[in-house]
């Protein structure tokens, strides 16, 4: 059974990392749900095309669009 090194690392099991497709260098994103920790590869271009729906307006600057995302309080 795998320990937690006195530097929080620790080694997974090759037959897991094989499953979920991580090898050496791999990066990775952990959170932690419901009291576990959960690790899962970085995927590239998974979030690719998620804001294709969305239509800018033009006749914004960045100045304006950034503004426009304070609270009236501080713009």
């Amino acid at each position: 059974m795998p320990r937690v090194s006195a530097k929080r690392q620790i080694t997974l099991p090759v037959d897991q990392c094989r499953e979920v497709g991580i090898g050496p260098g791999d990066l990775f994103r952990s959170f932690v749900a419901d009291g576990r920790i959960t690790i899962m590869p970085l995927v590239p271009g998974a979030a690719k095309g998620c804001l294709r729906h969305l239509q800018g307006d033009p006749s914004l600057c960045d100045q304006d669009s950034l503004r426009s995302a304070l609270p009236e309080s501080e713009r």
